[in-house]
């Protein structure tokens, strides 16, 4: 699969998600919210937990990791 047909793939998983939240009535805060804490859940599972690793993939600094992963009440891979 080419890059651009995969880019199309994501994008049309995106947009079914997307309108099944919302049919829903979903609010954007969120769904964001809700998007961000999974992210940061697959780039933790990822990277076994590496704060540094995992803010280096997602291009933030660790203190903003730790920071934001408190907020999302996303606890510590042990």
């Amino acid at each position: 699969m080419d890059r651009r047909s995969s880019d199309l793939n994501f994008h049309q998983r995106l947009e079914m998600l997307a309108g099944d939240m919302v049919d829903k009535e979903i609010s954007l805060k969120d769904a964001l919210r809700e998007f961000e804490k999974v992210f940061y859940e697959q780039a933790a599972k990822k990277h076994e937990g590496n704060q540094t690793r995992m803010a280096k993939a997602l291009g933030i600094h660790r203190n903003t990791l730790r920071n934001r992963a408190k907020v999302l009440k996303i606890k510590k891979r042990r």
